[in-house]
Protein backbone atom coordinates (compact mmCIF):
# COMPACT_ATOMS: atom_id res chain seq x y z
CA UNK A 1 0.00 0.00 0.00
CA UNK A 2 1.56 3.71 -0.76
CA UNK A 3 2.54 5.56 2.15
CA UNK A 4 1.66 8.83 2.88
CA UNK A 5 3.65 11.96 4.55
CA UNK A 6 1.13 13.76 7.19
CA UNK A 7 2.10 16.37 9.55
CA UNK A 8 0.25 17.15 13.09
CA UNK A 9 0.47 20.43 14.82
CA UNK A 10 0.17 19.71 18.55
CA UNK A 11 -0.83 23.43 20.24
CA UNK A 12 -0.84 22.62 23.45
CA UNK A 13 -0.72 24.34 26.79
CA UNK A 14 3.01 23.90 27.47
CA UNK A 15 4.64 23.38 23.99
CA UNK A 16 3.52 23.08 20.37
CA UNK A 17 4.46 20.82 18.49
CA UNK A 18 4.79 20.00 14.15
CA UNK A 19 5.14 16.23 14.04
CA UNK A 20 5.60 15.09 10.22
CA UNK A 21 5.89 11.10 10.11
CA UNK A 22 5.54 8.04 7.13
CA UNK A 23 2.57 6.42 7.28
CA UNK A 24 0.18 3.83 6.00
CA UNK A 25 -2.64 1.84 7.44
CA UNK A 26 -1.32 -1.64 9.33
CA UNK A 27 1.82 -0.17 9.73
CA UNK A 28 3.76 2.36 12.37
CA UNK A 29 3.47 5.60 11.90
CA UNK A 30 7.59 6.30 11.30
CA UNK A 31 8.72 9.65 12.33
CA UNK A 32 10.40 11.87 9.57
CA UNK A 33 10.77 15.59 11.50
CA UNK A 34 10.28 17.19 14.72
CA UNK A 35 9.86 20.87 15.63
CA UNK A 36 8.75 22.44 18.39
CA UNK A 37 8.66 25.11 21.00
CA UNK A 38 7.57 25.90 24.89
CA UNK A 39 5.43 28.86 23.78
CA UNK A 40 3.39 28.39 27.07
CA UNK A 41 0.30 29.69 26.14
CA UNK A 42 -1.01 29.25 29.36
CA UNK A 43 1.54 31.73 30.79
CA UNK A 44 0.07 34.15 28.58
CA UNK A 45 -3.42 35.13 30.17
CA UNK A 46 -4.78 37.76 31.49
CA UNK A 47 -6.82 37.89 34.54
CA UNK A 48 -9.64 37.07 33.11
CA UNK A 49 -8.32 33.78 31.45
CA UNK A 50 -8.01 35.58 27.82
CA UNK A 51 -5.24 35.00 26.37
CA UNK A 52 -2.76 38.09 26.15
CA UNK A 53 -1.55 39.76 22.88
CA UNK A 54 2.04 38.24 23.10
CA UNK A 55 0.82 34.81 23.17
CA UNK A 56 -1.09 34.92 20.01
CA UNK A 57 1.37 36.67 18.31
CA UNK A 58 3.52 33.71 19.23
CA UNK A 59 0.65 31.52 18.27
CA UNK A 60 0.48 32.52 15.10
CA UNK A 61 4.06 33.32 14.33
CA UNK A 62 4.78 29.75 15.13
CA UNK A 63 2.13 28.27 13.14
CA UNK A 64 2.92 29.98 9.74
CA UNK A 65 6.72 28.77 10.75
CA UNK A 66 5.03 25.33 11.54
CA UNK A 67 2.82 25.52 7.92
CA UNK A 68 5.98 26.24 5.34
CA UNK A 69 7.73 23.38 7.02
CA UNK A 70 5.25 20.72 6.86
CA UNK A 71 5.26 22.12 2.82
CA UNK A 72 8.93 22.00 2.68
CA UNK A 73 8.88 18.31 3.82
CA UNK A 74 6.06 16.86 1.40
CA UNK A 75 3.30 16.91 3.87
CA UNK A 76 0.23 15.74 2.21
CA UNK A 77 -1.88 17.24 4.82
CA UNK A 78 -1.71 18.72 8.16
CA UNK A 79 -4.08 17.93 11.08
CA UNK A 80 -4.13 21.05 13.29
CA UNK A 81 -5.57 20.58 16.89
CA UNK A 82 -5.79 22.52 20.33
CA UNK A 83 -5.98 21.00 23.95
CA UNK A 84 -7.54 22.89 27.06
CA UNK A 85 -5.13 26.37 26.96
CA UNK A 86 -7.39 27.36 23.50
CA UNK A 87 -10.31 25.27 24.88
CA UNK A 88 -10.86 27.10 27.83
CA UNK A 89 -10.10 30.64 27.17
CA UNK A 90 -12.64 33.34 26.41
CA UNK A 91 -11.45 34.84 23.57
CA UNK A 92 -10.13 31.00 22.44
CA UNK A 93 -12.03 31.46 19.06
CA UNK A 94 -11.04 34.93 18.88
CA UNK A 95 -7.66 33.45 18.32
CA UNK A 96 -8.34 30.67 16.09
CA UNK A 97 -9.99 33.36 13.70
CA UNK A 98 -6.49 34.92 13.66
CA UNK A 99 -4.40 31.88 12.98
CA UNK A 100 -6.77 30.62 10.08
CA UNK A 101 -7.18 34.30 8.71
CA UNK A 102 -3.15 35.01 8.97
CA UNK A 103 -1.71 31.32 8.31
CA UNK A 104 -3.97 29.41 6.41
CA UNK A 105 -4.33 26.61 9.18
CA UNK A 106 -7.63 25.74 10.94
CA UNK A 107 -7.01 24.26 14.41
CA UNK A 108 -9.74 22.23 15.41
CA UNK A 109 -10.18 21.96 19.32
CA UNK A 110 -10.01 18.87 21.32
CA UNK A 111 -12.67 18.05 23.91
CA UNK A 112 -10.97 16.47 26.86
CA UNK A 113 -12.38 13.46 26.44
CA UNK A 114 -11.14 13.24 22.81
CA UNK A 115 -7.99 13.84 24.06
CA UNK A 116 -8.34 10.92 26.53
CA UNK A 117 -10.09 8.41 23.88
CA UNK A 118 -7.40 9.18 21.07
CA UNK A 119 -4.77 8.79 23.71
CA UNK A 120 -5.95 5.28 24.22
CA UNK A 121 -6.55 4.34 21.04
CA UNK A 122 -2.43 5.08 20.44
CA UNK A 123 -1.66 3.23 23.62
CA UNK A 124 -3.58 0.15 22.68
CA UNK A 125 -2.04 0.11 19.32
CA UNK A 126 1.90 0.25 20.63
CA UNK A 127 0.78 -2.49 23.50
CA UNK A 128 -1.54 -4.61 21.35
CA UNK A 129 -4.86 -6.34 22.35
CA UNK A 130 -2.85 -8.71 24.65
CA UNK A 131 -3.00 -5.97 27.52
CA UNK A 132 -6.58 -6.54 27.88
CA UNK A 133 -8.39 -4.09 30.07
CA UNK A 134 -6.06 -1.08 29.42
CA UNK A 135 -6.24 1.65 31.53
CA UNK A 136 -4.58 4.98 30.52
CA UNK A 137 -3.17 7.81 32.20
CA UNK A 138 -1.67 11.75 30.55
CA UNK A 139 -0.61 14.82 32.34
CA UNK A 140 -1.00 17.58 30.27
CA UNK A 141 0.24 21.28 30.84
CA UNK A 142 -3.75 22.69 31.50
CA UNK A 143 -5.19 19.09 32.34
CA UNK A 144 -5.11 15.24 33.38
CA UNK A 145 -6.68 12.72 30.95
CA UNK A 146 -7.87 9.32 32.05
CA UNK A 147 -9.20 6.32 29.90
CA UNK A 148 -10.08 2.73 30.35
CA UNK A 149 -11.00 -0.18 28.75
CA UNK A 150 -10.72 -3.53 26.68
CA UNK A 151 -11.43 -2.37 22.64
CA UNK A 152 -9.79 0.36 20.75
CA UNK A 153 -12.30 3.07 21.87
CA UNK A 154 -12.23 3.54 25.94
CA UNK A 155 -15.57 2.50 27.65
CA UNK A 156 -14.90 5.59 30.10
CA UNK A 157 -12.73 8.29 28.95
CA UNK A 158 -12.50 11.71 31.55
CA UNK A 159 -10.36 14.78 31.73
CA UNK A 160 -10.11 16.66 34.96
CA UNK A 161 -8.41 19.97 35.55
CA UNK A 162 -5.01 18.78 36.77
CA UNK A 163 -2.41 19.73 34.44
CA UNK A 164 1.03 20.46 35.86
CA UNK A 165 1.63 23.52 34.16
CA UNK A 166 -2.23 24.72 35.87
CA UNK A 167 -1.65 23.73 38.77
CA UNK A 168 1.84 24.83 39.60
CA UNK A 169 0.73 28.17 38.08
CA UNK A 170 -2.46 28.50 40.50
CA UNK A 171 -1.12 26.81 43.89
CA UNK A 172 2.57 27.02 43.69
CA UNK A 173 4.15 30.38 44.36
CA UNK A 174 7.60 29.54 45.85
CA UNK A 175 10.53 28.49 44.74
CA UNK A 176 11.53 25.97 46.44
CA UNK A 177 7.48 25.24 46.92
CA UNK A 178 6.04 26.08 50.61
CA UNK A 179 4.93 23.20 52.58
CA UNK A 180 1.61 24.15 53.45
CA UNK A 181 1.02 24.98 49.61
CA UNK A 182 2.44 21.70 48.87
CA UNK A 183 0.17 20.37 51.47
CA UNK A 184 -3.10 22.49 50.24
CA UNK A 185 -2.78 21.08 46.65
CA UNK A 186 -2.15 17.73 47.42
CA UNK A 187 -5.24 17.95 49.44
CA UNK A 188 -6.85 19.42 46.02
CA UNK A 189 -5.43 16.84 43.65
CA UNK A 190 -6.94 14.37 45.74
CA UNK A 191 -10.24 15.32 46.45
CA UNK A 192 -10.68 16.09 42.03
CA UNK A 193 -9.18 12.59 40.89
CA UNK A 194 -11.61 11.11 43.65
CA UNK A 195 -14.47 12.21 41.81
CA UNK A 196 -13.81 11.02 38.75
CA UNK A 197 -12.07 7.73 39.56
CA UNK A 198 -15.19 5.73 41.16
CA UNK A 199 -16.54 5.78 37.47
CA UNK A 200 -12.90 4.65 36.31
CA UNK A 201 -12.83 1.73 38.26
CA UNK A 202 -16.39 0.69 38.40
CA UNK A 203 -15.71 -0.50 35.26
CA UNK A 204 -13.38 -2.53 35.70
CA UNK A 205 -9.58 -3.01 37.16
CA UNK A 206 -7.18 -2.64 34.31
CA UNK A 207 -5.08 -5.67 33.51
CA UNK A 208 -2.40 -3.12 31.67
CA UNK A 209 -1.91 0.73 33.66
CA UNK A 210 0.20 3.06 31.24
CA UNK A 211 1.01 6.11 31.24
CA UNK A 212 2.16 8.73 28.59
CA UNK A 213 3.10 12.97 28.32
CA UNK A 214 6.47 14.00 29.35
CA UNK A 215 5.74 14.70 32.89
CA UNK A 216 5.58 10.93 33.15
CA UNK A 217 8.35 10.38 31.02
CA UNK A 218 10.40 12.16 33.27
CA UNK A 219 9.27 11.25 36.46
CA UNK A 220 10.05 7.71 35.29
CA UNK A 221 13.43 9.10 34.05
CA UNK A 222 14.57 10.47 37.33
CA UNK A 223 13.71 7.10 39.20
CA UNK A 224 15.77 5.18 36.90
CA UNK A 225 14.25 4.22 33.40
CA UNK A 226 16.39 3.97 30.60
CA UNK A 227 17.41 7.46 28.76
CA UNK A 228 15.43 8.45 25.54
CA UNK A 229 18.22 8.04 23.73
CA UNK A 230 18.25 4.30 24.16
CA UNK A 231 15.06 4.62 21.88
CA UNK A 232 10.98 4.00 22.13
CA UNK A 233 11.80 0.12 22.60
CA UNK A 234 13.30 -0.21 25.53
CA UNK A 235 10.42 -1.09 28.43
CA UNK A 236 10.05 2.14 30.62
CA UNK A 237 8.46 2.40 34.23
CA UNK A 238 7.39 4.29 36.77
CA UNK A 239 7.13 2.38 40.20
CA UNK A 240 5.19 3.86 43.05
CA UNK A 241 7.95 3.15 45.35
CA UNK A 242 10.40 5.11 43.95
CA UNK A 243 8.10 7.78 43.09
CA UNK A 244 7.27 7.98 47.19
CA UNK A 245 10.75 7.87 47.90
CA UNK A 246 11.93 10.91 45.38
CA UNK A 247 8.74 12.87 46.25
CA UNK A 248 10.54 14.97 49.24
CA UNK A 249 13.83 15.79 47.65
CA UNK A 250 11.93 17.01 44.57
CA UNK A 251 9.65 19.12 46.80
CA UNK A 252 12.84 20.87 48.73
CA UNK A 253 14.49 21.64 45.38
CA UNK A 254 14.37 24.79 43.77
CA UNK A 255 13.59 24.55 39.50
CA UNK A 256 17.39 25.33 38.56
CA UNK A 257 17.96 21.76 40.85
CA UNK A 258 15.38 19.96 39.10
CA UNK A 259 16.41 21.05 36.18
CA UNK A 260 19.54 18.94 36.42
CA UNK A 261 18.06 15.97 37.30
CA UNK A 262 18.48 13.81 34.18
CA UNK A 263 15.35 13.69 31.65
CA UNK A 264 13.75 17.19 32.95
CA UNK A 265 14.07 20.59 30.89
CA UNK A 266 14.70 23.81 32.09
CA UNK A 267 11.60 24.93 30.98
CA UNK A 268 9.76 22.18 32.85
CA UNK A 269 11.81 21.80 36.08
CA UNK A 270 8.83 24.51 37.79
CA UNK A 271 6.05 22.47 37.17
CA UNK A 272 7.64 19.08 38.22
CA UNK A 273 6.51 18.91 41.79
CA UNK A 274 2.92 19.70 40.87
CA UNK A 275 3.01 16.76 37.99
CA UNK A 276 4.61 14.07 40.54
CA UNK A 277 1.57 15.16 42.99
CA UNK A 278 -0.37 13.89 40.23
CA UNK A 279 1.66 10.90 39.18
CA UNK A 280 1.57 9.88 43.15
CA UNK A 281 -2.57 10.90 43.68
CA UNK A 282 -2.66 8.32 40.43
CA UNK A 283 -0.96 5.50 41.95
CA UNK A 284 -2.66 5.87 45.22
CA UNK A 285 -6.45 6.56 44.13
CA UNK A 286 -6.30 3.54 41.59
CA UNK A 287 -3.85 1.44 43.65
CA UNK A 288 -0.98 1.02 41.27
CA UNK A 289 2.36 -0.43 41.72
CA UNK A 290 3.70 0.45 38.48
CA UNK A 291 2.56 2.56 35.51
CA UNK A 292 4.52 1.29 32.50
CA UNK A 293 5.46 4.52 30.04
CA UNK A 294 3.96 4.24 26.77
CA UNK A 295 6.11 6.41 23.51
CA UNK A 296 3.21 6.99 22.02
CA UNK A 297 0.67 9.57 23.12
CA UNK A 298 -2.10 12.44 21.90
CA UNK A 299 -0.48 13.12 18.45
CA UNK A 300 0.15 9.88 17.21
CA UNK A 301 -3.56 8.83 18.69
CA UNK A 302 -5.16 11.58 16.03
CA UNK A 303 -2.72 10.36 13.13
CA UNK A 304 -3.89 6.54 13.51
CA UNK A 305 -7.74 7.84 14.10
CA UNK A 306 -6.91 9.77 10.74
CA UNK A 307 -5.31 6.95 8.24
CA UNK A 308 -8.35 4.82 9.65
CA UNK A 309 -10.74 7.26 8.12
CA UNK A 310 -8.78 8.09 5.32
CA UNK A 311 -7.69 4.66 4.30
CA UNK A 312 -10.01 1.97 2.76
CA UNK A 313 -9.91 -1.17 4.71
Amino acid sequence: MEGMRLGVLDVGSNTVHLLVVDAHRGAAPLPAYSHKTELRLAEHLELDGTIAKSGADGLVSFVKEAAELAEDKGCQTVHSFATSALREAPNGEKVLDRVSKETGIDLDVLTGEDEARLTFLAVRRWFGWSSGRLAVFDIGGGSLEIAAGSDEEPTVAVSAPLGAGRLTRESLTQDPPDKDEVRALRRRIRIEMAAVAGGVLRAGKPQRSVATSKTFRSLARICGAAPSEDGPYVPRALNRDDLTDKLPKLIKMTAAERAELPGVSAGRSSQLVAGALVADAVMDLFDLTSLEVCPWALREGVILSRLDQLQPR
